[in-house]
C-alpha cells in the first residue's frame, strides 16, 4: 500500500497507508464515535467537505450493502481508520468499503493511530487538513491549507435540484420536506407513519410550499454552517405559524435562526450513536444518534417563542426546541438513528399527532 500522511493546519503530520483513492484533499477533520454503521456515515451528506476518523478501530467487517445506504452519494472527502477488514463477513454484503470509496474516487487511509488522532481533535478542536504523499512537506502543506478557501455552498452542492416523490401506502398525510442534504432514513420514518412526503429543493420559496398543501414541513438535516444558507432561514420565517414544522439538526439550526437565535460552533462537534439526551417533558433519558458541528446558543432564544425542550447530559448544549404556539419543534440530534439507537423515533409520532391537531 502506498504510504500517506495528514498535515495538520500548524503542520502536525500523522502517517498511514492509502487504501483507495490516492488524491490529495484538503478537508476538515472529525472523528465519529459509532461502533457500527459507518456505510450510514460514508453515505451521509451532512459529511460534505470533512475527513471522518472512526474512533472504533477495525471498519469493514461487515462490507457495504446495497438496501443500508442514506443517499445516493459517498459524502465525506476521506475516511480514516484503523484496521480496515478487507474480507467482510456477511450474506447481505454486495461491495467492500474500498471499493465504495475508489468508485467514488475518495481517499481512504489505514494504519493511522487513530487513538492519537482523536485526542488531537478532542484537545484542539476540529481543523483543516491536507491528505497528501510522503514527498510533500509540512511547510507545504500548511501554506496549501491556507491557500484553499473554506466552501460555503456544501448544502447547495447536496440538496436535490428537483421536486421527487418518497409515496407509502394508505397515507393519512401529506409532508413537503425541505431537502438540506437528507438522510434517507428519514423518509423511510414518515413513510412508517403513513405520511407521504415530497421532498423539495433547499431554495425552494415559501409560496411553492404552500402551494401545494401540506400537512406540515419537515426540514432535513444537511452539511455546513446554517448561516450559509439564508434563503431556508427565511422560507421559515414565512412558514411558521402556518404549518406544524418539524426540524432535524441543521433542521433545528435554521428554525433556531428564523425565531431570532444564534448558533455556534462547537470545539470538535458530536458525532456517534451514543450521546445522552434528557427530555425535560418527560424527564427520560434517550441515546442518540449525532452528526454536526454547530449548535444553538441557549442565551439567545431570550425573547423568541421558543423553548428548550431537550439538553445533552455531556456538555449541556441545546438538543431540542419547542413552541406549542406555533406548532414548531426540533432537535439537534438524529430520531431515525441509522442504525440505531432507536429511543427517539416517538419523534415521528409526536409530528403526526401535531399534524392531526391542526388539521382538526
Amino acid at each position: 500500500m502506498e504510504k500517506r500522511k495528514l498535515i495538520f493546519e500548524d503542520g502536525t503530520e500523522v502517517f498511514g497507508e492509502a487504501f483507495a483513492s490516492t488524491k490529495d484533499v484538503v478537508c476538515e477533520v472529525v472523528f465519529n464515535t459509532s461502533m457500527s454503521g459507518y456505510q450510514e456515515i460514508l453515505s451521509d451528506p451532512s459529511y460534505t467537505d470533512q475527513a471522518v476518523v472512526m474512533s472504533y478501530p477495525l471498519i469493514g467487517n461487515y462490507g457495504i450493502t446495497d438496501e443500508d445506504f442514506e443517499s445516493r452519494i459517498t459524502a465525506p472527502s476521506a475516511l480514516i481508520v484503523r484496521d480496515l477488514n478487507e474480507n467482510p463477513s456477511n450474506f447481505r454484503a454486495t461491495r467492500r468499503v474500498e471499493e465504495l470509496l475508489l468508485d467514488a474516487d475518495v481517499p481512504g487511509i489505514s494504519h493511522v493511530d487513530t487513538r492519537k488522532l482523536v485526542r488531537l481533535i478532542r484537545d484542539f478542536g476540529s481543523r483543516r487538513i491536507l491528505i497528501t504523499g510522503m514527498d510533500t512537506t509540512a511547510e507545504e502543506g500548511v501554506r496549501r491549507i491556507k491557500e484553499t478557501p473554506v466552501p460555503h455552498d456544501a448544502v447547495k452542492r447536496r440538496s436535490s435540484t428537483r421536486k421527487w416523490y418518497s409515496r407509502t401506502a394508505n397515507p393519512r398525510f401529506q409532508v413537503v420536506a425541505i431537502d438540506c442534504g437528507m438522510k434517507h432514513g428519514i423518509l423511510r420514518m414518515l413513510n412508517r407513519v403513513k405520511c407521504n412526503v415530497t421532498v423539495v429543493p433547499y431554495d425552494t420559496p415559501y409560496e411553492e410550499i404552500l402551494a401545494l398543501s401540506p400537512d406540515g414541513v419537515l426540514v432535513s438535516n444537511g452539511p455546513g454552517d446554517p448561516q450559509d444558507v439564508p434563503e431556508v432561514v427565511e422560507t421559515l420565517r414565512h412558514l411558521r405559524g402556518k404549518l406544524p414544522l418539524f426540524g432535524i439538526c441543521l433542521g433545528h439550526q435554521l428554525i433556531a435562526l428564523s425565531c431570532g437565535a444564534k448558533t455556534y460552533k462547537l470545539k470538535f462537534g458530536h458525532r456517534g450513536g451514543n450521546h445522552p439526551v434528557k427530555d425535560l417533558r418527560t424527564g427520560k433519558i434517550e441515546i442518540t444518534s449525532q452528526n454536526h458541528s454547530y449548535a444553538v446558543d441557549e442565551k439567545s432564544l431570550e425573547g423568541t417563542c421558543l423553548q428548550v425542550s431537550h439538553i445533552n447530559l455531556l456538555d449541556h448544549t441545546v438538543e431540542g426546541l419547542c413552541c406549542e404556539e406555533e406548532r414548531v419543534f426540533s432537535v439537534q440530534y438524529h430520531p431515525e438513528s441509522a442504525p440505531g439507537p432507536e429511543d427517539s423515533r416517538y419523534l415521528f409520532e409526536r409530528f403526526v399527532t401535531m399534524m392531526s391537531e391542526y388539521r382538526a
